[in-house]
């Protein structure tokens, strides 16, 4: 039986020094490596040994996310696989997760929440535009840094190509809450479902709740399927309501009645941002 990683341990050459967080997808650590100045946030990833399928699938997708260089994504530096664990790793980006702001008494200023939504989707045109789809965002993986007055996409790991091939396994990776209905009825991801869960982790910032909630999984996949978004001017009556149409439009339950792209988001959050004043 292997020895448990833990600080101190080595990687593939990467000293592990202290543990960053863990969660459904993997363990992140704060790793030096002596062949490489600074350290990386290094994140392991369980794969089965014996599943050949999805340990290559692991490396073409990391091999996509590496070619990803943006200033609101974090860097993906190098990647492999060793024993029954995938690596990557990653910039070290400072910061807080975004999901710190979600709930009262922390909910940001609704022109901060503009602010950082628009640079989400600002991120997520790039990526869209070089055919690569996150497949779980959410305020957890969106890491925004006060001081330096930065905001950067997380966990691009789990992203794949748009195209559908890229899907061997048929199992869609996500969180239920910001999933589209598409996903949760078996769909593959596409641009417009993560337009989808930009929707909901807008709604979420600005009404201190989910568009969707309830105390069961199978209630809360029934009520996004079946229900349509609450309306959110009537929960933040002050916005200008540009703001509470948009954000109507990223959780339509059908993808074709969302924005077109990213890109077009991208338009109307600016649009909205520079009419805020007018409407304040």
């Amino acid at each position: 039986m292997s020895t448990p990683l833990g600080p101190g341990s080595v990687l593939a050459g990467w000293r592990l020094v202290r543990l960053l967080g863990a969660g459904g997808h993997g363990s992140v650590y704060l790793a030096e490596h002596p062949r490489r100045p600074g350290p990386v946030a290094l994140k392991l990833v369980p794969l089965p040994p014996a599943d050949a399928a999805q340990r290559a699938a692991f490396l073409r997708s990391a091999e996509v996310a590496r070619d990803l260089v943006h200033p609101g994504i974090v860097a993906l530096f190098d990647a492999g696989v060793e024993g029954g664990l995938g690596w990557l790793a990653m910039e070290a980006a400072p910061g807080v997760e975004l999901e710190r702001y979600t709930r009262p008494p922390r909910l940001l200023p609704e022109p901060l929440v503009l602010r950082a939504a628009l640079r989400v989707a600002q991120a997520l045109a790039y990526a869209h535009g070089r055919g690569v789809v996150h497949r779980d965002l959410k305020p957890a993986n969106v890491l925004v840094h006060w001081p330096g007055d930065s905001l950067k996409l997380v966990d691009l790991g789990l992203a794949r190509t748009a195209d559908a091939t890229q899907t061997a396994t048929g199992i869609v990776p996500g969180t239920p809450a910001y999933m589209a209905p598409e996903l949760l009825a078996g769909g593959l991801p596409t641009p417009r479902s993560d337009l989808y869960a930009l929707g909901a982790m807008l709604f979420q910032l600005l009404a201190g709740r989910l568009p969707f909630e309830a105390p069961t999984l199978g209630e809360l996949l029934h009520r996004a399927a079946t229900e349509p978004a609450p309306d959110l001017a009537r929960l933040c009556p002050a916005l200008p309501p540009a703001l509470p149409a948009l954000v109507a439009r990223l959780l339509a339950k059908s993808a074709a009645e969302r924005p077109a792209d990213a890109a077009a988001a991208v338009q109307s959050l600016q649009a909205i941002a520079a009419a805020w004043p007018a409407a304040s």
